[in-house]
């Protein structure tokens, strides 16, 4: 069972120094460093959702938006984090 849930608003305005072409990538990544500094579990065990993926990637890779509020899911057994959109 899941030990807690969190929503975090992630601000992604970093995104735009990077250059137009991995805007979209660099993006996904800041979201999975951010939720895994703050649920306390390695990056690698940081599963982010397909919709997420959508919503970050939905205008192209050049113009991911500058920021997204997503709920976050830690799971005590596996010491995992599942990242979701919010209902």
């Amino acid at each position: 069972m899941a030990e807690r849930e969190m929503i975090f608003n992630i601000p992604l305005g970093r995104v735009k120094n990077i250059s137009r072409s991995r805007r979209a990538n660099y993006a996904v990544k800041l979201v999975r460093n951010f939720v895994a500094r703050h649920m306390n579990v390695p990056e690698e065990n940081v599963w982010i959702d397909n919709r997420v993926n959508e919503e970050i990637w939905k205008r192209g890779i050049e113009k991911p938006p500058s920021k997204i509020t997503v709920k976050a899911v830690r799971f005590e057994e596996e010491e995992s984090v599942e990242v979701l959109m919010p209902e």
